[in-house]
């Protein structure tokens, strides 16, 4: 991946899984990245093969902070296990820096409303909760479960779903010249498709076929309908099993609290189910082990809408979801902590994968391109195709090229996609003779490996 303009100077404090995910991803967009740990062997071992500089010390002293150099620091990224250090390691270094950016990692739920509500006194720019994220896109999933993924855009107006083409589906075997006289007046583009493990940008002579991943950007509005269309029936959810009492099912099971779905979660550790028990009055807390197949068939798991597998252990998680999808159960979710097997699981039947070290570093990464490039830099980024590809929402401004140009007169750079336009409150499927003008939202799709930074930097 080619470096990126303007780079900043980075320290990230934890040199844990999501420090070196987001170390990866930060110096690769070429940014100078330092890592703070105070864990000498992390930072010999899993860090002596990356081209970054690390400091060894606690991140919460000033000692530490001015060893890794924070006065000439643009942003400072605290994703130490501890809450607390991170909190005093963005306020001690918000001291010495004024200028300085803070993202700390909060993860405690006793934590997040009082620092939302002091973020300037504590100094924070921005807080980060893995497990909470999570649950809010587990959440999105449920609403729509025909789909295994969905990102929203343009404020709600707009989202990129994902949905895999079975064999003999309206969809199989489809040029995508040919869906507008199939779908009649519901109006949809196909942006990226997942074959055999790669993603691509399709073009009109580009025929699906089944077990294609694919995905769609559309208007909300019209999601419905197209399912209907393609043959897929709409799905209601009324009761979800969550297996594994962790922060994710505990922050996904408040949000079903207000809602009519009833949520039964299976705990192996009896303190957390006591725990759960007293916090989550509307749920069902089931002492037990939700690696065993009699334990999940004894409290009716195949009876479930939906099965969530939120235990700790990546492997654990994937057996049951084959164990839950094989049983019946028209929906599942299932939770990765690895970002690099996430690929590996396209083709196996465990439904939906989410990962909250993957949300967490997508959440930073558009955090520090909008600092990176105030000026025409994208309002949302989201990691689609597991990280293959990329969707962009930007506003149009005056500084931006080929405005009011129809887009069949527009070169633009290899694998990027125009997406959708949304105007004065209403969202267009692009075609050869959309223009896009100053005020538009536009939302782009690319699969190159140089990041988008600014809008211009789509055209040829």
């Amino acid at each position: 991946m080619s470096k990126a303009k303007n780079n900043m100077r980075i320290v990230i404090a934890g040199g844990g899984k999501v420090g070196i995910a987001l170390m990866r991803h930060l110096s690769a967009e070429g940014h100078d990245v330092v890592v703070i740990d105070k864990n000498k062997d992390v930072l010999e071992h899993k860090l002596a093969s990356y081209d970054v500089m690390t400091v060894s010390g606690n991140s919460a002293t000033i000692g530490t902070l001015r060893e890794a150099n924070i006065e000439q620091t643009d942003i400072l990224i605290t994703v130490t296990s501890d809450d607390a250090i991170n909190i005093l390691s963005c306020l001690t270094a918000k001291r010495l820096n004024p200028k300085l950016h803070t993202i700390a990692r909060i993860r405690n739920p006793e934590y997040i409303e009082q620092l939302y509500l002091m973020r300037d006194v504590f100094g924070l720019s921005l807080i980060i909760n893995p497990e909470r994220d999570t649950a809010r896109e587990i959440y999105r999933l449920i609403q729509f479960p025909e789909f295994l993924k969905h990102e929203t855009f343009a404020r709600g107006r707009v989202e990129i779903v994902e949905l895999r083409l079975r064999e003999g589906g309206t969809l199989d075997g489809k040029r995508l010249m040919d869906l507008p006289k199939l779908l009649g007046k519901i109006k949809v583009l196909v942006c990226v498709v997942v074959r055999d493990g790669k993603a691509f940008i399709p073009t009109g002579t580009t025929t699906l076929m089944a077990g294609d991943n694919i995905y769609v950007t559309a208007p909300v509005t019209v999601l419905t309908d197209f399912l209907k269309k393609v043959g897929v029936a709409k799905r209601k959810i009324k009761n979800v099993m969550l297996l594994g009492g962790s922060r994710v099912g505990y922050y996904l099971s408040s949000i079903l609290a207000n809602t009519d779905i009833h949520v039964k979660i299976i705990e192996n550790n009896r303190d957390r189910c006591l725990e759960l028990y007293e916090r989550l009055p509307k749920a069902s807390i089931i002492h037990g082990d939700a690696s065993l197949p009699q334990v999940l068939e004894s409290e009716g798991m195949s009876e479930m809408d939906a099965v969530v597998t939120l235990t700790g252990l990546d492997e654990q998680n994937v057996i049951t979801s084959m164990h839950a999808a094989s049983s019946g159960v028209p929906y599942v979710v299932t939770k990765i902590n690895r970002l690099e097997v996430t690929g590996m699981l396209e083709n196996m039947p465990i439904g939906s994968v989410v990962s909250p070290k993957e949300l967490c570093s997508a959440n930073v990464v558009r955090y520090v391109r909008g600092v990176q490039n105030q000026t025409g830099s994208a309002n949302t980024l989201h990691k689609i195709a597991n990280g293959r590809a990329e969707a962009l929402e930007f506003t149009i401004t005056d500084q931006v090229l080929n405005r009011n140009t129809p887009l069949r007169d527009i070169s633009l750079k290899k694998n990027i996609l125009l997406a959708c336009i949304l105007r004065n409150g209403r969202v267009y499927i692009p075609d050869g003779n959309s223009t896009f003008n100053t005020g538009d939202t536009v939302i782009i799709v690319t699969t190159r490996e140089e990041p988008i930074l600014k809008f211009n930097d789509i055209f040829a």
